[in-house]
């Protein structure tokens, strides 16, 4: 794989200087109109041996072209923000939004690499990691992105000469590491795993370049060049990444029954047995936060349901169980300019907590298979694929100690009904109701088939659905928070 890259390529200067104006322009030009179409973002991904010119050809594609569009990103070791959260975290934080092109350094293949070769991670987690990694990189690409993937390449004996050039210049020595040194000595392992990484990560969507590095013209027009054709060709393609056609189509159940005709909606409590059972659980609730285990956990709670169905009033019988500065409650809206200029995820990925902490989402990254699927919001493509995409999230989210506890809250129409006439009549709950509620209601049966598929096809071990009986809101207030309780208790046992 890296053969091609150790034989010595190289450019003379007078060639170089000529390629270069024309290369410069032709740039500037793509990048401006990257800007100025602001339909996607590139990501460049910046690996490779050290020494081989990293730094030098980012430095010289800031000088080519408009810096203040572009978003260097080096990830180092990471902080003590970001070791308290899922690995991807810092990087969804940082992704560039559409018509920014976004470069980073020390990214997530880095990682892979050095722990690999420090013997820190083992070959099936390896393989694991590899394929995650992939289905970042679709879904990245199936959002719009061009990401392009560069490892730069010296052989053995080209970086041994290069470290001792740089070791001999006093201008340079500073760029010279014990790591540096460190990594010449693992350079047989680091190439090993490398061309393992590149070969199973190259993908059509995100493919690896790999490029010579011992001679520093060469290296920069071939950079410039690859950036330039990709540039030009995404700019020209207009059409959407669409999945496979031949997919089958979602389609209700041959009897005609589903999850949430199964519920039975006249479950309910008293006054008296309601008021016990609440204080039993919010207390219940709170010995199990300040739980010395839950230290290294999080908590995600996810809350949906049927409009009117009672979500705020179950999320305040939640928080009053809790202290303040524990939580924090997300309220999902449509998206913003900021949010809808970078992939769907993003946007919740940003609200992940730290170890300790517990995010509240009233409404979610469901959004995608619900609203957005009735309403044609988004296409087919978009929230057929999402389904695993969340999966996929989700799975990240435990994997890292995040508890995720996901609620759909039900009520049949006419208690809907009874609960929106209820808020037009009392002054303080009049701005809860909207035309567009009204309107929705003219969809029940829609919302009905995506609720259905939403569970089918995401309620999973890792992260189960709970449907909740929602028309006595006292029945499903005690019903989430013991809901809570016994997810809390579950993941702690496993400690």
């Amino acid at each position: 794989m890296f053969e091609s890259a150790e034989i010595g390529h190289s450019v003379d200067k007078e060639t170089y200087e000529q390629a270069v104006a024309t290369l410069r322009e032709a740039l500037l030009a793509a990048q401006f109109e990257l800007r100025e179409q602001a339909r996607f973002p590139v990501i460049l991904m910046i690996n490779g041996i050290e020494g081989a010119g990293k730094g030098e050809t980012v430095k010289l594609l800031n000088e080519w072209m408009d810096p203040r569009q572009i978003q260097v990103e080096g990830f180092l070791l990471p902080t003590d923000e970001e070791l308290a959260r899922p690995p991807q975290w810092r990087y969804w934080r940082r992704l560039p939004p559409k018509g920014k092109i976004g470069i980073f350094f020390g990214n997530w293949y880095s990682e892979l690499l050095v722990a690999r070769a420090q013997g820190r991670i083992k070959k099936d987690r390896l393989e694991q990691t590899m394929e995650e990694i992939v289905r970042v990189e679709r879904m990245l690409s199936d959002e719009g992105a061009l990401i392009l993937k560069f490892w730069f390449h010296l052989s053995k004996k080209q970086l041994k000469r290069r470290l001792r050039e740089l070791a001999d210049d006093p201008r340079q020595s500073w760029q010279i590491s014990v790591l540096d040194w460190a990594q010449a000595k693992v350079y047989d392992k680091i190439v090993e795993t490398a061309e393992l990484v590149l070969r199973r990560t190259s993908q059509d969507f995100a493919p690896w370049y790999v490029i010579a590095g011992a001679d520093p013209r060469y290296r920069s027009l071939s950079v410039g060049r690859i950036l330039l054709d990709s540039l030009q060709v995404a700019l020209k393609n207009r059409r959407h990444h669409r999945v496979n056609p031949h997919c089958a189509p979602l389609v209700s159940s041959i009897d005609q029954r589903g999850l949430l005709d199964s519920l039975d909606l006249s479950l309910s409590l008293g006054k008296d047995e309601y008021r016990e059972q609440l204080l039993a659980e919010q207390i219940r609730l709170n010995g199990l936060i300040r739980d010395k285990r839950f230290r290294r956990h999080a908590l995600v709670l996810v809350f949906e349901g049927n409009d009117a169905a009672g979500k705020g009033g179950a999320i305040r019988r939640v928080t009053e169980a809790l202290d303040p500065r524990q939580y924090r409650i997300v309220p999902i809206a449509a998206p913003t300019e900021e949010e809808r200029a970078q992939p769907y995820l993003w946007r919740f990925w940003r609200h992940v907590p730290a170890r300790r902490g517990i995010t509240i989402f009233d409404r979610s990254w469901y959004g995608r298979v619900l609203v957005e699927r009735v309403e044609g919001f988004c296409s087919e493509a978009d929230w057929m694929r999402a389904y695993g995409e969340i999966n996929d999230f989700e799975e990240h989210l435990q994997r890292h100690g995040v508890i995720v506890v996901k609620f759909w809250l039900a009520i049949d129409k006419d208690t809907q009904y009874q609960r929106f006439k209820e808020r037009e009549s009392m002054p303080f709950k009049r701005y809860k109701i909207t035309d567009e509620d009204w309107r929705n209601r003219e969809k029940w049966d829609l919302y009905v088939d995506a609720v259905e598929d939403m569970v089918d096809r995401t309620s999973t071990a890792l992260a189960p659905w709970t449907l909740v009986e929602a028309n006595d809101k006292r029945h499903a207030r005690v019903k989430v928070l013991r809901t809570i309780n016994e997810a809390l208790e579950k993941a702690l046992a496993r400690d």
